[in-house]
């Protein structure tokens, strides 16, 4: 696999993961009530406010975040990469799961918008796991 690309999916997965741990850790009712921001709001429909599970949430994401920077520093280790991918993919895929089968309480337009974020997540995940071709120099196992 090319380098840039493990280079922009791991990007785009710390950006997520710090964007949504940070807010969520350091402000949990900013979070809760105006998640994803752009004036959009989608965790009230999902149930009343917990301030313990937003600030695990948060965590959670801030651990992905961690992982994931540590493996854009270490770019050109397969193996750490593709696990970083695997971590992601496993969230990513119930995620995605857990939220289509509720896309039933949102308007038109955040029903497209959850299934498209939610769905380029799970293939920037797949992504990380596609194996370097043997041979490549700078590359490790």
């Amino acid at each position: 696999m090319n380098t840039r690309i493990r280079y922009v999916s791991l990007g785009l997965l710390a950006v997520v993961s710090l964007y949504t741990g940070l807010w969520a850790y350091f402000s949990p009712t900013g979070w809760y009530a105006n998640f994803p921001g752009l004036g959009l709001s989608w965790l009230p429909q999902l149930g009343p406010y917990n301030e313990h599970l937003v600030k695990d949430a948060g965590s959670m994401f801030l651990a992905l975040a961690c992982l994931t920077v540590i493996a854009l520093r270490h770019v050109r280790n397969t193996r750490l990469v593709q696990t970083t991918g695997a971590v992601w993919l496993v969230f990513n895929v119930l995620h995605f799961s857990y939220h289509v089968q509720h896309l039933d309480m949102y308007g038109t337009r955040d029903q497209v918008l959850n299934a498209v974020s939610l769905a380029a997540l799970m293939l920037l995940s797949a992504v990380l796991l596609v194996p370097t071709f043997p041979g490549r120099r700078g590359d490790t196992q």
